[in-house]
């Protein structure tokens, strides 16, 4: 019964979102304080679905934001890294502290995410709007794919390291409590991965999207890190990826204070409504719901790319 309420609620707010943008015209001349107040209620809902879907803030706040709220695209990127980065920050420390997200694994994939997501940045900045509009609502989507078709290996079958993760030494071990027992872990495929990270990075600092929906499935079914190792070592990731990308935005001016501020405050509130809302829910739901909103919100900024919406 709470699980049907909470859904209807949530699909509710999420259908009123169309009138956010057609109401644009009639808020030019409210007070200040209006659009910054629709961020912060967003963002709170937004929040709450990213911990119900297991998906970044960033991913959903890009394409909704600029889908359906009246501000410019780079302003919406430069807020998206922010808020990603936010979440990572928070989460970061205390993985770092049980052991689950492994620096080993996170530093060279992190040098060249961050390198990558600093040229991502400048040339999404440097190409016209239209045209990083229509690429974002093309990845948009093809995210959503991902996330259909999306599998996970709680354990991956490593047999043997290649010979760049045994030159590295990148391995390791955690306590799992569902086992009872430590697990040894280690990686393959490095070479892969690490290419792979290169088109993460870039999109990354492009999109503003954060990179967390990439970031598991690569450390996960390519390289075959365990998922919560994976997932872990993603949350540190994306507070070194974000970061190095945010500084270009904010050094072009691309960062504004009236938009950052309520869209972290939101999303970090909401996540922590979304931690408690998730015992009484079924997330496979919300994560379909998020599929859909995402389809819709990809689908608009293509079109809006393309001049057609």
């Amino acid at each position: 019964m709470k699980t049907a309420v909470i859904t209807k609620v949530f699909l509710w707010l999420f259908l009123l979102l169309p009138s956010l943008g057609w109401a644009s015209e009639a808020a030019e001349a409210s007070a200040w304080w209006f659009w910054p107040l629709v961020l912060f209620v967003l963002c709170f809902v937004l929040g709450i679905f990213a911990v119900l879907a297991g998906v970044g803030g960033g991913v959903l706040y890009v394409p909704i934001v600029s889908g359906f709220l009246p501000f410019h695209l780079d302003f919406v990127r430069g807020a998206g890294l922010i808020v990603a980065l936010a979440g990572a920050l928070a989460a970061g420390p205390g993985l770092l502290r049980k052991g689950l997200a492994d620096l080993r694994l996170a530093i060279p994939v992190a040098l060249i995410a961050s390198s990558c997501a600093i040229v991502g940045a400048m040339v999404g900045l440097a190409l016209p709007t239209h045209i990083v509009q229509t690429l974002l609502g093309a990845t948009i989507l093809g995210i959503v794919v991902i996330m259909l078709k999306a599998k996970k290996s709680e354990f991956p079958d490593v047999q043997r390291p290649d010979r760049l993760a045994q030159a590295l030494r990148i391995s390791g071990v955690y306590y799992e409590p569902s086992r009872g027992q430590e697990v040894n872990w280690q990686i393959h495929r490095t070479p892969l991965g690490l290419g792979l990270f290169i088109l993460i990075g870039v999109m990354a600092g492009m999109f503003g999207l954060g990179a967390g929906w990439a970031n598991v499935p690569v450390l996960n079914l390519v390289m075959g890190a365990p998922i919560k190792i994976s997932v872990a070592t993603s949350k540190f990731l994306l507070s070194i990826t974000d970061t190095s990308a945010a500084w270009i935005y904010l050094n072009n001016g691309a960062v504004l204070p009236l938009m950052v501020v309520p869209s972290v405050v939101g999303i970090m509130l909401g996540s922590f409504v979304g931690v408690k809302v998730l015992a009484v829910t079924k997330p496979a739901v919300i994560r379909l719901l998020v599929i859909v909103v995402l389809t819709i919100a990809g689908l608009k900024a293509l079109l809006k790319g393309l001049g057609i919406g």
